[in-house]
């Protein structure tokens, strides 16, 4: 889980970055010094501190895992201590109080951070702590300080981080953690708390990070919907529930193991698409098991196992392919494992499906009667079950009086009663069936956005003929022996002709006149590199060709044979004539496959193929309006000063590149010309110069701090009306970002693939539509 450890550890690399930009050569106080050394003695003379005493430039200390110490003007502003583990540090002294040792870190005034993790301290958290008024982040974990929460500290209004996970405090995780304004991390695993969620934790508007496993809370969950910008909740391993809680959009990481959830799931689930871990496991969670929530865009991690979760699975679900870990044992699932979990086994994923009622019988599996019968107990309603415990009670009764007349008195009043509260519909149930997931032919057709669909365009076009090597002849015969009516292009480089082969497939021929005479073992490393770059989204090369001198063995020219794609250009799709003009969705989807080419181009061989110069003339579309990228970098081309060409000639001007380190950063270079297509895609206007490009961008930048009104009016007038202001913000905030000035602050291709795929998710699920259609949306391919 990458991104969990880069969020967990965000702050550890911001100690070390202000580490080495605030490092100076500075003389502490001699109060600071003193209380260094006091602090030494306090904890017992940990092996980090080892080098302390009272000639020690503590400001210069140099940085190690165990100890940091960052000063800035004469004040030390940071304090990293962490034990080693693995050689037992010195125990906290037992006649060393916690108070003397917080009161000591009062005399570092610009205290910003504090850390001390894994040091043995043993006793309360004392009132004192919040006498550190400049403190920002607090890390007591792995410790044994126990009691509650001081309620000194709701005075620290700075706090931006909180971390005592692995202590032994108890209580209530108190109210007044709601009132701190700043606060990002609040992190209290493995702890002993108890009681309910404080209410106020629903108004910390700026929390990242909530972790509260290992403790003993219980009842709901308070309404989290609105915390927009919470990333990871994990709540494991406590005593919560029984309804599923509410929770916000943002979410990566959800675990809710091991608790006491006894509801459905809520479809709102499936629209959690930056979702890279879910843990539902060990619950009583009933209802029918959302398998969208295997084809989650960003899902890594998905535990289900251990409910009783009811549907029918069908060998035709989609999965996202980048799913490493699948649990959905111990549940009342029936039906058949979908094909892509069987693809996964042998992927080296994990897949665990056992205890179900499926077909599939490699991991043992209950029979088919018993996911009904126990299906039809879980649908039961618990005031079903208090009529049913009625009637054991009465027939109790009636064997306690024998056949007395009293006793069938009795028994017929209680019959009365009951067949009265269901007469007055005081709950009046539907007939209970068993439930199954019969997914709609429109769930399995409307794959635009779909994790299985995306992932499926980065595989090689099966429709690509095999690479291989042409005879001259061939080509001759094709090009009706280079006639100047097949000829595309010209250029100082070769020249690009048009072929038709005797079996009717259509070509482009490019001839390289080369400088040098070579052999062919000259151009054979280039020539497999090139015939590795085959994918969907590209115009991939079918193959070459050598023309030799009359010596047969030196080489005079090299052909190559490309697809030949006589479509449209993106740009006549975007910013052509108004009848032409994609939708937005539509933009959407040619935007992540031009990526998904791209990518390609980085990864699919080694070294990848970067710096490629794109622009918007250089993505085609095919009569299906599916995208290939015509004009990148080959090695062989590139020798000798030029680009591959596709068979339609390339359009319009590109200007210079604003790319500071290029040669540091060479993906990035084509992340620029990404943000600069984009904008035209935005806009639905031609940029033919540099200017308009930063003029553009700076118009994006100032709309995104807009209104919606105002954000779409400056979108091409065919598509405003169609787009959900959350896609357009999505879409233009990685515009923004791809166009960055610095090379190292573009994102990454993978970013904003993730980035274009969720601004897709959230214009599929909007459900905003014109009450009637306007001029220019019905003159929009749909």
């Amino acid at each position: 889980m990458a991104k969990l450890k880069a969020v967990c550890h965000f702050h550890l690399l911001l100690f070390l970055f202000l580490f080495s930009s605030f490092h100076l050569s500075t003389q502490l106080p001699l109060s600071q010094s003193q209380s260094l050394l006091q602090i030494q003695q306090l904890l017992n003379y940990p092996q980090a501190l080892s080098s302390f005493n009272t000639v020690t430039d503590f400001c210069n200390i140099e940085s190690t895992p165990f100890l940091t110490i960052v000063c800035y003007e004469d004040n030390i502003t940071q304090l990293h201590i962490v034990g080693d583990v693995l050689q037992h540090s010195p125990s906290f002294p037992l006649n060393t109080s916690t108070d003397s040792l917080f009161s000591t870190f009062s005399h570092f005034p610009n205290l910003k951070v504090l850390s001390l993790v894994s040091l043995g301290l043993e006793g309360p958290l004392p009132p004192s702590v919040a006498n550190l008024l400049s403190l920002e982040i607090l890390n007591l974990s792995s410790n044994s300080l126990y009691g509650s929460i001081p309620h000194q500290l709701s005075s620290s209004k700075t706090l931006q981080f909180i971390n005592l996970d692995g202590n032994c405090f108890s209580g209530n995780i108190p109210a007044w953690i709601g009132s701190l304004p700043f606060l990002t991390t609040l992190s209290l695993r493995n702890n002993s708390f108890n009681g309910s969620l404080p209410d106020s934790i629903a108004h910390m508007w700026s929390l990242r990070i909530l972790s509260l496993s290992r403790n003993s809370l219980s009842g709901n969950v308070p309404d989290l919907s609105n915390l927009t910008n919470l990333q990871v909740l994990e709540l494991g391993d406590n005593l919560l529930g029984p309804h599923f809680p509410k929770l916000p959009q943002r979410l990566s990481i959800l675990e809710l193991k091991n608790n006491r959830f006894r509801s459905s799931i809520p479809p709102e689930l499936g629209s959690l698409y930056r979702l890279e871990k879910l843990d539902l496991s060990s619950n009583k969670l009933v209802g029918p098991f959302q398998a969208s929530l295997l084809g989650l865009p960003s899902i890594k991690y998905l535990n289900i196992g251990g409910n009783r979760l009811t549907g029918l699975l069908l060998q035709n679900i989609s999965c996202n392919s980048d799913l490493t870990f699948a649990n959905l044992s111990s549940n009342l699932l029936t039906g058949d494992l979908p094909a892509c979990l069987q693809e996964f086994k042998y992927k080296n994923g994990e897949i665990i499906y056992g205890g179900n009622c499926l077909s599939n019988q490699d991991q043992k599996q209950n029979p088919l009667n018993f996911c009904h019968n126990e299906a039809l107990a879980v649908s039961i309603r618990p005031r079903n079950l208090e009529h049913r415990k009625l009637r054991r009670e009465v027939m109790t009764f009636l064997r306690i009086f024998g056949g007395s007349v009293a006793g069938v008195v009795v028994l017929a009043l209680v019959f009365l009663t009951m067949r009265k509260t269901y007469k007055m519909g005081v709950v009046k149930e539907p007939s209970t069936r068993f439930i199954t997931e019969n997914p709609s032919v429109t769930d399995t057709t409307k794959q635009l956005y779909d994790a299985k669909y995306i992932s499926q365009t980065m595989k090689l076009g099966t429709s690509i003929p095999p690479y291989r090597t042409f005879t001259l002849d061939e080509l001759k015969e094709a090009t009706n022996n280079f006639d100047v009516s097949t000829l595309i292009s010209e250029s100082l480089d070769g020249q690009i002709f048009k072929g038709v082969f005797t079996d009717g497939s259509v070509v482009a021929i490019r001839s390289l006149a080369l400088k040098r005479r070579q052999t062919p073992q000259t151009y054979t490393h280039q020539l497999e590199l090139i015939s590795k770059l085959r994918h969907i989204h590209l115009i991939s090369a079918l193959g070459h060709c050598y023309e030799f001198l009359p010596d047969g063995l030196t080489i005079s020219k090299v052909f190559l044979i490309f697809e030949y794609y006589p479509y449209g250009t993106l740009r006549s799709h975007v910013s052509g004539l108004p009848g032409q003009k994609l939708s937005w969705t539509k933009r959407i989807s040619a935007a992540i496959e031009m990526v998904k080419g791209i990518q390609f181009l980085h990864t699919g061989i080694v070294p990848g193929v970067c710096s490629n110069n794109l622009k918007i003339t250089d993505i085609l579309l095919d009569q299906d309006l599916h995208v290939k990228i015509s004009c990148y970098n080959l090695p062989i081309v590139v020798e000798h000063g030029g680009m591959m060409i596709s068979g339609v000639p390339s359009t319009g001007t590109k200007g210079k590149r604003h790319a500071i380190g290029r040669v540091n950063h060479k993906d990035k270079n084509d992340v620029y010309d990404i943000g600069a297509i984009l904008l035209e895609i935005i806009l639905g206007r031609q940029i033919t110069s540099q200017n308009e490009v930063h003029v553009s961008r700076d118009l994006l930048q100032v709309s995104l701090k807009t209104d919606e009104i105002a954000r779409k009016s400056i979108v091409d007038p065919v598509i405003h009306k169609g787009c959900s202001d959350d896609s357009l913000i999505t879409m233009m905030e990685i515009c923004v970002r791809c166009l960055h000035e610095k090379a190292k602050d573009r994102p990454s291709v993978e970013d904003i693939l993730w980035n274009l795929h969720f601004a897709g998710q959230v214009q599929e699920s909007s459900r905003e539509a014109p009450t009637s259609p306007s001029p220019s949306s019905s003159s929009q391919i749909p």
